[in-house]
């Protein structure tokens, strides 16, 4: 399936925003709608043969007054090919030689590496965080964004730091450690403004510390979404992710959201939709749909 442009661009309110397509990925259907029935989910993201439903990494660009903001940064291109295989990841040449989808999406909208001021990640899977670092000239991974400060939730980066058998595989230290070696890395333990209408949310479920991503401005609001909801299929409040490691945590993350968003006209921005980058979420009898 064809992505979307690199580069989706809107205003908000007087900010301008940049949905930026840092490469495809392909995984299981069943485990990315956990429960619900393949009859169900397939109506929504057919399949291909082998069980697996195209999903994007799209990660939120904001043109801040007071500096150039990125949320999340994709898979990065320091892992093995054979690594990219196994997840049906595209983005850009691997083993670092020449630039990832994301850089190349980042000049499309005009800046360069350079003028990004702050990168924030919504939970360090490697899909989220993996764009964080580079292969240096020495072989080590080091920042991508070398003028930008890291904001990651503490709580996420303790659980990253304590993986078990199930959750081992989404986390690799080189996509985070490097930061506080460079003392680009802020941590942050509540809810908090980072710029003015620039404001976290904690929304735990797909790991008990994840992060969404509110920004305001001129009565508008923007929510970035990341794993809380994957894509516009998954909106219907029990259509979760089999991936969450408290699934009835994002159930209630997902209900408070929903209210919200409906009663104050919130556009959403889904990270893994292959098609769909942003939307409104209404009320639809009980539950709720997606208006694009």
């Amino acid at each position: 399936m064809p992505l979307l442009p690199l580069v989706q661009s809107r205003l908000l309110g007087g900010i301008r925003v940049h949905a930026l397509q840092a490469g495809l990925q392909q995984l299981d259907g069943g485990a990315m709608f956990g429960v619900v029935p393949k009859t169900l989910w397939e109506r929504k993201i057919p399949a291909d043969a082998r069980n697996r439903i195209p999903l994007g990494m799209r990660c939120l660009l904001i043109d801040h007054p007071d500096g150039l903001v990125l949320v999340d940064t994709g898979a990065g291109n320091k892992e093995p090919e054979k690594f990219y295989g196994i997840y049906g990841i595209e983005n850009g040449p691997v083993g670092d030689v020449g630039p990832t989808q994301l850089e190349s999406a980042l000049a499309e909208a005009g800046y360069r590496v350079d003028d990004v001021t702050m990168v924030i990640n919504t939970h360090l899977h490697f899909d989220h965080a993996g764009g964080n670092t580079r292969r240096g000239e020495a072989g080590d991974a080091v920042a991508s964004f070398p003028n930008a400060r890291y904001v990651v939730r503490r709580g996420e980066w303790d659980w990253a730091h304590r993986t078990n058998e199930r959750t081992s595989a989404s986390y690799f230290a080189h996509n985070y450690e490097p930061l506080e070696q460079s003392r680009q890395l802020e941590l942050v333990d509540d809810d908090v403004e980072l710029l003015a209408g620039l404001t976290l949310r904690r929304t735990p479920g797909h790991t008990p510390h994840h992060q969404s991503v509110l920004l305001e401005s001129e009565g508008e609001r923007l929510l970035y979404l990341a794993d809380v909801c994957p894509t516009a299929a998954h909106v219907p409040l029990p259509w979760i992710m089999g991936y969450d490691v408290e699934p009835l945590v994002t159930l209630e993350s997902k209900r408070q959201l929903w209210a919200e968003a409906v009663d104050e006209g919130w556009t959403v921005m889904f990270e893994h939709d292959a098609t769909t980058a942003w939307a409104k979420i209404v009320a639809e009898g009980k539950g709720y749909g997606v208006e694009r």
